[in-house]
């Protein structure tokens, strides 16, 4: 069964795949120089101009794969030689134009960009061109069009330009590491860094030191994930990795929707902090709505600290669909309790560096967490579990929840907001398309997946948030 959603995904992962089994090997130092000519030996063809070309990006891609990137602390990176193919950007005139007598286009330019060639067919002025678009909006036969790359229309914050050597750039002050970019890539220009090696070094040194027992944290939406084997199957796998045990994500979530409810009643007004890609655009947006955000650490943070303070000498390695997270674990508030940070798709790496055939394993129980907390992974989920946290504290308040899905909801919401037009008390901010199912890191998206995280909740032993809570007393 296909276990990824395109080709570029599965580039990424042989990439990956790769340096880990080299690492696993303790011969990555020694062979990394022969890494792309190991992934492009026997291919008949090349998807670049030529085989050299394919090597050096590859090369690049080892790189972000070991963790070295252009920017010590950026989670996103531009690989600038494989960003050549997508046409220049802005708006152009096309062979729809006529030639036409009116010249419309002319009339409504106020800068003068547009003129005519001999045969009377409109050439615009990059120079002069400041795309506001009137021009196309003029045009009787609609000839002028705006050609936006992939990575420009998915970055919803416009945190992505191109620069004079015409590949991509990203602002790193605006950016928010959700990896949308990384996703709609046709050619896997931008990719998010691995912290993969970081992971293989924290079990290596585990197995030499009984005390650093690794729990594996892994994401609810796992449920959606992994399609082509058991959920069980994955946690033994898991498990035959090296980690010491493997527990839910969703029993944080429980965590953070019995305090955020709480914390809602007692301040009236409330935004989430569980998505680090939609607090982050918050501090960069909208830094006067930041006393609104909820004083508690993500559900990812919030069992990791309890864990780190439980059992002090543990090492905690997050696993799930968010790019965003290898962020989120680099700030100070958060580094303490979370050692590193894989995506889904470096997990099937993972997997494969050390032939672990998952399919062919016995099923393991993952069951710490109530349904309220697993729901989390999909949009609407986390006020589904703030009403529910009211109720089973017995709080009497009047929830009013926006479930925001994907950042434009979330910017129309918090705009709405700054102006005290919103009519809402708890803004359940999600800055990828569907929630957490939605992630740059998963190995498949689709409408399927919020169904599969739904049932994977109604699987829940736990059926309160409070029974999962009251476990860990």
């Amino acid at each position: 069964m296909r276990k990824f959603d395109t080709k570029v995904q599965h580039l990424k992962y042989k990439v990956l795949r790769e340096v880990a089994r080299q690492a696993w090997n303790n011969t990555l130092l020694e062979n990394v120089l022969d890494i792309p000519e190991m992934i492009v030996s026997g291919k008949t063809s090349t998807m670049r101009c030529c085989v050299y070309k394919e090597r050096a990006i590859l090369a690049e891609r080892v790189k972000l794969a070991m963790g070295i990137g252009k920017d010590a602390h950026g989670v996103i990176e531009v690989i600038d030689i494989a960003c050549d193919e997508c046409p220049a950007a802005g708006y152009e005139v096309t062979d729809s134009c006529r030639g036409c007598l009116a010249h419309r286009c002319e009339d409504v330019c106020k800068k003068g960009a547009i003129s005519f060639d001999h045969n009377h067919v409109a050439h615009i002025d990059k120079s002069k061109c400041v795309e506001c678009g009137m021009c196309a909006k003029v045009c009787p036969y609609s000839a002028i069009v705006n050609r936006k790359r992939p990575c420009q229309v998915a970055c919803k914050i416009k945190a992505i330009s191109i620069n004079e050597d015409n590949a991509a750039s990203i602002d790193r002050d605006k950016c928010t590491s959700c990896g949308a970019c990384v996703y709609q890539c046709p050619f896997g220009a931008i990719t998010d860094k691995s912290y993969i090696l970081n992971v293989i070094d924290i079990i290596k040194k585990s197995e030499n030191n009984q005390k650093n027992k690794v729990y594996a944290m892994v994401a609810p939406s796992i449920s959606s994930q992994f399609t082509y084997a058991k959920l069980g199957q994955v946690i033994t796998g898991l498990k035959k990795l090296g980690f010491f045990t493997v527990i839910e994500a969703a029993l944080g979530a429980d965590m953070v929707a019995q305090a955020e409810s709480k914390e809602l009643s007692e301040k009236g007004f409330l935004t989430s902090s569980c998505c680090p890609a939609f607090v982050a655009y918050i501090k960069s947006e909208f830094p006067d709505l930041l006393p609104f955000v909820s004083h508690n650490l993500s559900p990812m943070a919030t069992l990791a600290k309890y864990i780190k303070e439980t059992h002090k000498d543990a090492k905690v390695v997050f696993i799930g669909p968010c790019t965003a997270k290898k962020a989120e674990a680099q700030l100070d508030e958060v580094k303490p309790y979370v050692d590193a940070v894989l995506t889904f798709e470096e997990l099937q790496a993972l997997f494969d560096s050390r032939d672990i055939d998952i399919t062919t394993l016995e099923e393991d129980v993952l069951d710490n967490a109530s349904y309220f907390g697993r729901i989390f992974a999909r949009s609407g989920g986390l006020s589904d579990a703030v009403a529910q946290g009211l109720k089973e504290q017995g709080i009497s308040f009047d929830l009013k929840a926006i479930a925001c899905d994907g950042i434009e909801q979330c910017r129309l919401a918090l705009l709405k907001k700054r102006k005290n037009v919103l009519d809402a008390n708890f803004i359940e901010g999600m800055a990828c398309i569907g929630g957490c199912i939605g992630g740059a890191g998963c190995l498949t998206h689709g409408e399927k997946n919020k169904s599969e995280v739904d049932k994977y909740g109604k699987e829940a032993f736990e059926k309160t948030i409070g029974d999962a809570v009251s476990l860990l007393k």
